[in-house]
């Protein structure tokens, strides 16, 4: 049980330290000219996440966990990292446009249009997952799937993709 907590305590944690990092880049994008686009799916977003960790937080604590699949989830969160250290200060929650900015294509943008939503992608399913919840992975991989298919054709409308 301890370990549970520890795995969702630092998740947790990862989270609102990137709401922070977020804010403070979509602050930093807005004063620089840029603008947001397609802001009324975000409220979506927030709750889906919200609620993902909060049933996580319910269900997870006893449960066992499975080691290969924490590998995995541990392999993930480095593909976080790196696009998160590629965006650096283009990186947001948010649909932000700079006029004049060009598009990034280095780190994992030369494999993907979209590596951040990959990792979410995994991230919802495989959480859930190492603790044996299958059926809160595929609810929460559905609901992020739907948001994401709203989400990825707005961002490709607005970065004129």
């Amino acid at each position: 049980m301890i370990l549970n907590i520890v795995i969702l305590a630092l998740v947790t944690l990862e989270r609102l330290v990137e709401l922070w990092f977020a804010r403070w880049n979509t602050n930093s994008l807005l004063a620089a000219g840029g603008h947001e686009v397609a802001s009324g799916h975000y409220p979506l977003v927030v709750a889906v996440h919200a609620a993902w960790l909060a049933t996580l937080w319910w269900l997870a604590p006893g449960q066992p966990v499975s080691v290969p699949l924490l590998a995995l989830f541990a392999l993930v969160e480095f593909g976080r990292i790196w696009v998160l250290s590629t965006l650096g200060r283009r990186w947001t929650t948010r649909i932000i446009v700079v006029p004049g900015e060009t598009l990034i294509n280095r780190g994992p943008y030369r494999f993907l249009n979209h590596p951040n939503y990959a990792v979410v992608i995994a991230e919802i399913a495989l959480l859930p997952a190492l603790f044996g919840l299958w059926l809160v992975a595929l609810l929460f991989s559905l609901l992020n799937a739907a948001i994401l298919a709203i989400r990825i054709r707005e961002e490709n409308a607005a970065l004129g993709r």
